[in-house]
């Protein structure tokens, strides 16, 4: 596939990108999830689509960054060879961990406790103190890809590569069907890791790895079949609808579901409740169908490139990195106005977003940290 036919990739990295600057802003303002600061909303008119908003995303965002990771790894290995390309694995993922990990987890801790909590400690007391030194954040993303990465070419060998036959894009239903059995895998997962259970030190969060999992393997299987030229409009028109149906129809209900049986939100991240199976299941059938939707409407509608989005993608991978620092930084700025969080999210928002991209811009220029990120 010739690049000029997958300019569209790119710029679903940037929307991508774009959603988990927004995703982690709306937690810093009230939407359920943690994060390092956070000033939330008690109004409900507010707090509803908040919630919607990070749950929706959640659905797919992530299990997406697995899919198109996946998309490029054994045409980088034909390309590269094996060796070179553990040794560029290691030097771009491995070294943006142990950055985080040593520089911007402890700074970032220290400056939400001196500015955000108003504790007068100063940032090498701190640090005599602090115990933290495996902490990836955000870049639990990077270090699941690592691993992920590495249990393939372990298993590499053992794989037939058929390059002569190759596998049809699944229908549709084959899609839905695989979508609900995943949200089942999820749900008895769930049963012992519930959302919001994090593996330490190194921030998996396990409720979610069956879809992550599930979409790296896709990633790879869809790679080497060529399955992507078999997106189109047409195809993903039925998801969206599933899809808008799922966000402003599913949701809704299983709000009424909490309602009703009187249970704390809670009830829908595990533990082998109803509940619960109604949120897994809800997941992956939003999260699956917007993949759908994303690839198909990008493949033909999104498939060019301005200046600025080839900008906005070279940078990509610095804004995700560095996006905590930006967002922290300017959520702690105006934490003295008094006016309600869910005001304060929509100056943040775009704040974040914008200078978040430039901070990234900044950094891919610097000799040697652009052969990193």
């Amino acid at each position: 596939m010739k690049k000029e036919k997958i300019y569209y990739i790119d710029n679903l990295r940037v929307f991508l990108i774009t959603l988990v600057v927004l995703h982690h802003t709306f937690i810093t303002y009230g939407a359920p999830g943690g994060w390092y600061y956070k000033e939330a909303t008690r109004h409900l008119a507010a707090l509803n689509p908040m919630t919607l908003f990070v749950s929706t995303d959640q659905s797919f965002f992530m299990g997406f960054f697995f899919f198109l990771s996946a998309l490029f790894i054994e045409s980088s290995i034909v390309r590269k060879g094996l060796q070179f390309f553990i040794a560029d694995r290691l030097k771009r993922l491995g070294i943006p961990l142990l950055f985080y990990s040593l520089v911007i987890s402890p700074v970032l801790n220290w400056y939400v406790e001196r500015f955000g909590y108003d504790k007068k400690i100063s940032f090498w007391k701190y640090l005599s103190g602090y115990h933290h030194w495996v902490d990836f954040g955000v870049l639990w993303f990077v270090a699941a890809l690592l691993v992920f990465t590495f249990i393939y070419l372990l298993i590499r060998p053992l794989i037939k590569l058929n390059t002569e036959k190759l596998r049809p894009v699944p229908g549709n239903y084959i899609i839905l069907l695989f979508a609900f059995s995943i949200g089942i895998i999820s749900y008895l997962v769930r049963i012992i890791f519930p959302v919001g259970w994090v593996l330490q030190p190194v921030g998996f969060q396990l409720a979610h790895f069956s879809q992550y999992i599930s979409m790296f393997i896709l990633g790879l299987i869809a790679a080497r079949n060529q399955w992507l030229d078999h997106f189109d409009v047409k195809k993903a028109k039925p998801f969206a609808i599933i899809a808008l149906s799922m966000i402003f129809i599913g949701f809704p209900l299983m709000y009424m579901v909490k309602i009703v049986t009187g249970c704390s939100i809670e009830t829908f991240a595990g533990a082998g409740t109803f509940q619960s199976f109604l949120s897994a299941i809800w997941e992956q059938i939003t999260g699956f169908s917007i993949v759908v939707v994303l690839l198909g409407y990008g493949r033909e509608k999104w498939n060019r490139q301005s200046m600025l989005l080839k900008n906005m993608s070279r940078s990509a991978y610095a804004v995700y990195i560095f996006h905590p620092l930006v967002l922290v930084s300017l959520a702690l700025s105006i934490r003295s106005i008094t006016i309600d969080p869910a005001l304060k999210l929509l100056i943040v928002a775009p704040l974040a977003v914008v200078f978040s991209f430039l901070t990234g811009e900044l950094l891919v220029r610097i000799p040697g940290v652009k052969n990193i990120v």
